[in-house]
C-alpha cells in the first residue's frame, strides 16, 4: 500500500521573520514607540501624520536590519524618523523655522554621524539661533512661541496681551528676517 502524497508545503514560517528577529524588533525598536512619537510631535509640530512617519521608520529599520544588522537600533530609528519628518516638511514646503521645534533640546541621535552631516547640522542650528537672537524682543518671543513652541496665534495673543493680528504680522516679519539672515550666510533651500 502506498502512502498518501502530501500537498506541497507552503511553509508560512519561511516568509515570516525568525522569532529572534521579531523579538529584536519588539525589544529594540517598538519599545520606543511612545517616546519616538513624543519626540516627533515635540520637534516637528508641523508634521500632521506622525503615525505615518513612525510606521515608515519601522519599515525602513526592519529592512535595514534584515540586509545589514544595526548596531544601535534606537539611534538608527530616531535618525530615520527625523529624516522622514524633515522630508515630510520639505514636501509640504514648510519654512525652515518650522522644521525645528526647540533648538535647545536637539540632541545627536546617531553616535557616529558623518562629518558632513554633523558640520552642516551644527552650522545651520547655530545660524538659526543667531538669526532668532537678532530679532527685536517682542518679535523674537512671538517667533519662539509660534514656531518653536507650537502655540497658536490666539494663545500667543492672550499670553502677551496683544491683538492676534499683531502676532500674525510680527511673526511673519520675524520669519522673513530669519530667512534673509540665513540666506545672507549661504543657507540655501529655503521655501
Amino acid at each position: 500500500m502506498s502512502s498518501p502524497t502530501q500537498p506541497p508545503s507552503t511553509n508560512l514560517a519561511a516568509s515570516a521573520p525568525p522569532a529572534s528577529q521579531a523579538q529584536w524588533f519588539r525589544d529594540e525598536v517598538h519599545a520606543h514607540d511612545a517616546s519616538l512619537k513624543a519626540y516627533l510631535r515635540g520637534q516637528f509640530p508641523s508634521v500632521r501624520d506622525v503615525d505615518d512617519v513612525v510606521q515608515e521608520s519601522y519599515l525602513r529599520v526592519w529592512r535595514r536590519q534584515v540586509s545589514n544588522p544595526i548596531q544601535s537600533a534606537k539611534s538608527f530609528l530616531y535618525k530615520v524618523a527625523r529624516h522622514l519628518a524633515i522630508d515630510t516638511l520639505r514636501h509640504h514646503r514648510a519654512s525652515p523655522v518650522d522644521a525645528v521645534a526647540d533648538i535647545s533640546t536637539l540632541e545627536v541621535l546617531d553616535a557616529k554621524p558623518s562629518a558632513a552631516d554633523a558640520a552642516c547640522t551644527s552650522e545651520e542650528i547655530d545660524l538659526l539661533v543667531e538669526a532668532i537672537e537678532t530679532l527685536p524682543p517682542r518679535c523674537r518671543e512671538i517667533v519662539i512661541l509660534r514656531k518653536l513652541r507650537g502655540l497658536s496665534q490666539k494663545d500667543i495673543a492672550a499670553r502677551m496681551g496683544i491683538e492676534e493680528r499683531t502676532v500674525e504680522t510680527q511673526g511673519a516679519k520675524g520669519l522673513d528676517r530669519c530667512e534673509n539672515f540665513l540666506r545672507a550666510r549661504g543657507v540655501t533651500g529655503l521655501k
